[in-house]
């Protein structure tokens, strides 16, 4: 079961990283749209805890922890999408099974076996290649820091998400306090920017803050559900291969930058990719 939960999860991931390629590209506020996108799943999750009859307990304030993992991942993405390569930012922010393998040998002591061990290495390998390939040039590094910076905040997100299991706390509950924790976060962040006059929707193309909400809150009809899922994972599997799995939805974003967007990628670049989806395969099936 885990490793369905995981693979659903890696398809609404990669469903809801189109569309973040996609708004990033557009003149609009992405604190608005990320408003959106969390206010949806808080209602979405708001609504399954009153239907469930879910028990509100203390535990379920490990959600607090996740919004403001997930506030700072998907600001930190969304960001790399609009000022670096969509490439290089996807597969960035495709391993925090990286991170969370490290971390849940220390938390819980799932241990890293040899071939697991292979299977990071080559993704490294992969990451390197990317990284230094002849398209990446000073003018795209940034996109690169905010891909490492989303990557860890994500692993933050996902070690949180599998002690929300350990810790038997209810899952509704614990996403509603994670994605109105996001809510709060971004209407903060949208607020500050209306009172000191930041904001750059003066252009006749902008998009209204209205239509800017609601496709927020359609990108987080898949972001709710792909955090169901992997929820559900984390509670029949090792937190690092669960993540592994889900951290594949890197390819459906790939796919739509190679063949929508028409992001050409250089050899070196083709190989790296190739590579860092060799060891994630290989990541997924030597874990189990």
């Amino acid at each position: 079961m885990w490793l369905l939960y995981s693979v659903l999860a890696a398809l609404c991931f990669g469903l809801r990283g189109i569309l973040y390629h996609y708004t990033s590209q557009q003149s609009l506020n992405r604190n608005v749209l990320l408003c959106g996108t969390f206010f949806m799943g808080a209602v979405v999750s708001l609504i399954c805890a009153v239907i469930t009859g879910a028990a509100w307990t203390t535990s379920a304030l490990i959600g607090v922890q996740m919004g403001l993992f997930s506030f700072g991942g998907n600001a930190s993405m969304f960001k790399g999408f609009a000022v670096g390569k969509a490439s290089l930012v996807a597969i960035l922010t495709g391993l925090p099974s990286v991170v969370v393998v490290v971390f849940a040998y220390f938390l819980w002591g799932e241990k890293l076996n040899l071939w697991q061990a292979l299977a990071f290495g080559v993704i490294v390998i992969g990451i390197l290649c990317v990284r230094y390939s002849n398209d990446i040039s000073l003018g795209n590094l940034q996109g690169a820091g905010w891909g490492l910076l989303a990557l860890f905040l994500f692993a933050g997100n996902d070690l949180s998400g599998k002690w929300t299991t350990l810790a038997d706390a209810p899952l509704f509950p614990t996403l509603v306090c994670m994605f109105t924790t996001g809510t709060i976060c971004f209407g903060l962040w949208w607020w500050r920017d209306k009172r000191n006059q930041k904001e750059t929707t003066a252009s006749p193309d902008a998009w209204p803050a209205k239509r800017t909400f609601l496709i927020g809150m359609l990108v987080g009809i898949t972001n709710v559900v792909g955090m169901v899922m992997i929820i559900h994972g984390f509670d029949h599997g090792k937190a690092g291969l669960v993540s592994a799995v889900a951290a594949l939805n890197v390819l459906i974003v790939l796919l739509y930058t190679r063949f929508i967007v028409k992001d050409k990628f250089s050899r070196l670049e083709q190989s790296g990719l190739a590579i860092a989806m060799i060891g994630m395969l290989l990541l997924k099936v030597v874990a189990s």
